[in-house]
């Protein structure tokens, strides 16, 4: 069996091509990253220099770079000044992303605040289309499933079905699969029966073919509690017996596996991507 590529969230502190360091440091395949600060509305232009060194770093070492949206856009949200906030931040990362040489920007689908997922979901796909719209690059946008907290567009397959049938430009939207995220929102990742159930509800309503990359998280939730709390690989209610199949399992064994894994006294990145090789293996 050929080794999976893994890897894990790096820091952007300093440059951004330091990223590309950090991640060759801790035995990444391929990486997660921030191209600013997630926790504010506003950040810098990209220098052209900065996107250029980036690239160069990427090329030489092979990695695979993912981008992630930043924390407080809520593309579902009801409120006109976040939602349009949202809209303008998705479209600066898909430019952002072409800039930098990154193929895939992973986003949450966000909250609907209470007036239903109808309204919710509607607001997505609208700010979704007017953001490939004005996009002049092939960056492909990931749509991430949620953990079916109260509120949150996107925790079940159907869900995400809708809102891809409702986008403009399918062929630039692709899957990142959460497995913390997907077991709390109900489904079963732990046993081959519930795994190859899962697989095949994904293929019927999104198609596996817009799978591309996997968040690798274990949690903190039981099956179905909704509570998204990453943990540790193995560490968790997945546990290592559950990981050990879903890393042998032909459709995640190919894709990029990044884990967005706490770091504490018992493990940091590099124990999980080694756990991550460890189970696979």
């Amino acid at each position: 069996m050929a080794q999976v590529k893994v890897g894990v969230h790096v820091s952007i502190a300093g440059l951004l091509d330091l990223a590309v360091d950090r991640a060759k440091d801790a035995g990444c395949d391929v990486f997660q990253m921030f191209t600013r600060n997630p926790r504010g509305w506003g950040y810098k232009p990209l220098a052209d220099d900065d996107c250029t060194l980036f690239r160069q770093k990427i090329k030489t070492t092979g990695l695979l770079p993912v981008d992630h949206m930043p924390y407080l856009p809520n593309l579902a949200s009801p409120k006109p000044e976040v939602w349009d906030k949202s809209v303008q931040t998705i479209g600066a990362e898909l430019d952002r992303c072409g800039r930098l040489g990154i193929p895939y920007l992973v986003t949450h689908l966000g909250h609907h605040l209470g007036d239903g997922i109808a309204g919710g979901r509607a607001r997505v796909i609208k700010a979704v289309n007017m953001a490939l719209a004005a996009s002049d690059n092939d960056v492909m946008l990931l749509l991430e499933n949620t953990a079916g907290e109260k509120n949150s567009v996107g925790s079940s397959f159907e869900h995400i079905h809708a809102i891809i049938e409702g986008i403009e430009k399918p062929n630039q939207i692709g899957i990142c699969f959460d497995t913390c995220h997907a077991f709390a929102a109900g489904y079963e990742l732990r046993t081959e029966d519930g795994l190859a159930a899962t697989l095949a509800q994904l293929d019927e309503t999104v198609g596996i073919d817009r799978l591309k990359v996997i968040h690798v998280n274990d949690t903190k939730g039981d099956l179905g509690s909704g509570l998204d709390r990453h943990e540790h690989i193995g560490m968790g209610f997945i546990g290592e017996d559950g990981f050990r199949r879903i890393f042998h399992n032909p459709v995640f064994a190919r894709l990029p596996l990044i884990c967005e894994t706490p770091v504490d006294e018992r493990r940091d990145d590099w124990g999980n991507i080694r756990k991550v090789r460890e189970l696979a293996a």
